[in-house]
């Protein structure tokens, strides 16, 4: 197995605090932007705020836009108005996220080498590469 080497650069700290009642605050360290987690309705919580899993999969959809972006920046393509819909299908035994259904609509006026360079970096991008690969992905490009 390589050996992994950590880029100190790209640390970030985050805190957590258990606030009861099955909520956690989090701390995002180089900004202090505070975002709060709950269970969700059908494991004991409240459901009125995103549960970690929930915050898992928005995080894949997020990241594969902000790739995209990056190289939509790049190469001046116009992705502004894109937008994704996002479904977590949680399963038993152990209690996990055993499928992600991610719809990412993408703008007019795209090329067909715009569209086969955005789809394919979006794949590249940490979440997606850091995620289980027992989690089925069913992820589909919609275009106008």
């Amino acid at each position: 197995m390589p050996t992994l080497r950590y880029n100190s650069n790209m640390t970030v700290e985050i805190k957590g605090q258990y606030e009861g009642d099955l909520r956690v605050k989090l701390t995002h360290g180089p900004s202090q932007s505070i975002i709060e987690t709950d269970a969700p309705a059908d494991n004991q919580g409240k459901g009125v705020r995103f549960s970690p899993t929930d915050l898992l999969v928005a995080a894949l959809g997020s990241c594969m836009m902000t790739i995209m972006g990056i190289v939509a920046k790049r190469d001046n393509i116009k992705l502004e108005g894109a937008s994704f819909r996002a479904e977590k299908h949680m399963i038993e035994n152990p209690r996990r996220i055993g499928k992600i259904v991610l719809e990412i609509c993408m703008p007019a006026g795209l090329t067909d080498e715009q569209k086969k360079k955005l789809e394919k970096v979006a794949h590249t991008c940490p979440v997606h590469q850091s995620l289980h690969p027992d989690i089925v992905q069913s992820i589909k490009f919609i275009y106008p």
